[in-house]
């Protein structure tokens, strides 16, 4: 099958981009809303929401997990607010734990059903573009899920479905099983994507580019490492994910002396091109062959008017092998990519 993504440096940032084999026409960011409803205030994410749709963008993701369920009510209310939801392709999910139930959590019928009805009314829409399944897991067959998701797509409260942060052979399966028994496919993958983690360069992307699926990476800036806000030596900011974290969880563990090293090195990429570390890393991920729509996600106006800035951000051969030399293709120096990827123990 021919890929449908351009393979070209040279693309044109400003253009909406199809969504995976569907026609339907994203933005070349996705805003990300996990701190809407948290750590940013909801008249803080209302403004926002507003500025960037306002901007011509019009793709927003959130999840039912974030806040339990608090950024798909702001979500809902700044679109109820500013009474553009129909010019919104509206992205939520579900796998997360939304209580202490043994079943509030997984992609069994029973949670995806129930949780589709409760994203409805946060979000107060009558239906979802994009129902994306969070998370992998070995425990529930993909036919279970799927066939839920397809019952949701018939009944018309969702048009849309995807993935997050799954191998490239379980979107293969997903594929597999789809075409076997006649349902609905995922149409967009969610994966982190950034400069310190590159692995799905070896698998995942090929695979989408060959199929048509959409790519949509999380985490673009690597979780705010990126940002430049993390110095060799230096005391995270106070107001940092990495400040609020114990010390020997995963966030910490993913700075380390080799990403010091690629931070210090990109951060003289940027300043040579009159941008931010920020920019250029968004810009980065942008311009990769078959990245469909990075995801932003802001804590603040400040910050988000910086990320959007990247649009204006061109990337060139040149500046793509400076990155290369600093971290490998397919290589990863700070781990993000990680999920439940083992075999299924069931057969089919």
């Amino acid at each position: 099958m021919l890929s449908i993504y351009k393979t070209k440096r040279d693309i044109d940032y400003m253009k909406y981009r199809s969504l995976g084999r569907t026609g339907v026409k994203v933005s070349p960011f996705c805003l990300g809303s996990m701190m809407f409803g948290g750590r940013t205030e909801p008249k803080d994410s209302y403004a926002i929401i507003d500025q960037f749709i306002d901007r011509g963008l019009n793709f927003i993701d959130t999840a039912n997990v974030y806040s339990l369920g608090r950024s798909e009510e702001v979500v809902g209310e700044a679109l109820k607010r500013n009474g553009k939801r129909e010019q919104i392709v509206l992205a939520t999910k579900v796998f997360g734990k939304m209580g202490d139930a043994p079943n509030m959590q997984g992609s069994s019928r029973r949670h995806i059903i129930q949780q589709c009805e409760a994203s409805l009314k946060r979000l107060q829409t009558d239906h979802i573009d994009l129902y994306q399944i969070h998370r992998p897991t070995s425990e529930i067959p993909i036919d279970e899920t799927l066939r839920a998701l397809d019952d949701l797509i018939r009944s018309g409260k969702v048009l849309y479905i995807g993935s997050s942060t799954f191998s490239a052979w379980q979107v293969i399966e997903s594929l597999w099983v789809a075409k076997e028994l006649g349902l609905n496919r995922f149409i967009c993958e969610q994966p982190p994507y950034n400069i310190l983690d590159r692995r799905i360069e070896n698998e995942l992307l090929p695979m989408a580019r060959t199929y048509g699926t959409a790519i949509i990476p999380w985490s673009p800036l690597a979780a705010g490492i990126l940002s430049g806000k993390y110095k060799r030596g230096v005391k995270p900011p106070a107001q940092s994910r990495l400040a609020n974290s114990p010390p020997n969880s995963n966030q910490q563990k993913r700075l380390n002396d080799h990403v010091f090293d690629a931070l210090e090195g990109l951060e003289k990429i940027a300043d040579a091109k009159g941008c931010t570390l920020s920019q250029f890393s968004l810009a980065w991920c942008l311009h990769q062959p078959g990245v469909t729509s990075p995801i932003l996600g802001p804590r603040t106006m400040e910050q988000f008017k910086d990320n959007l800035e990247a649009l204006e951000v061109k990337i060139t051969e040149e500046d793509c092998q400076k990155v290369d030399q600093l971290v490998k293709p397919g290589t990863a120096l700070s781990s993000f990519y990680a999920a439940d990827f083992g075999p299924h123990q069931f057969h089919w």
